[in-house]
């Protein structure tokens, strides 16, 4: 989950940087995105076994910020393996992770 979240604030903060002539903080826009993410992954039924949020079937973002993380999330991208290099790594290595069955529901037992 640290690893989520330490690459999303990344992809986050090169968008910030590019589109809204950041020098180091974000604009409050982005720094509200970073929150609501924190929060949704602080959330997050699979915690430790999540996939990325990409392959997650669980789309807990509200539609609005969805769109904007999805947006964020492109342009940074292919970005992130020049500014961020083990991270980049590491988040694809976890898109290849299994998706675990979903963590709320009970197996059914057989009578």
């Amino acid at each position: 989950m640290d690893n989520e979240r330490r690459t999303v604030e990344a992809m986050v903060a090169l968008y910030c940087r590019v589109h809204h002539g950041g020098t180091g903080d974000l604009c409050d826009g982005c720094s509200s995105l970073v929150a609501y993410a924190r929060l949704r992954l602080a959330g997050c039924p699979y915690q430790q076994r999540k996939p990325t949020c990409g392959r997650c079937p669980i789309h807990c973002y509200k539609p609005e910020l969805r769109l904007k993380i999805i947006e964020v999330m492109r342009f940074a991208g292919p970005r992130m393996f020049l500014h961020h290099p083990i991270l980049a790594i590491r988040h694809m290595r976890d898109r290849f992770r299994k998706i675990p069955p979903l963590p709320h529901k009970k197996p059914i037992r057989e009578q």
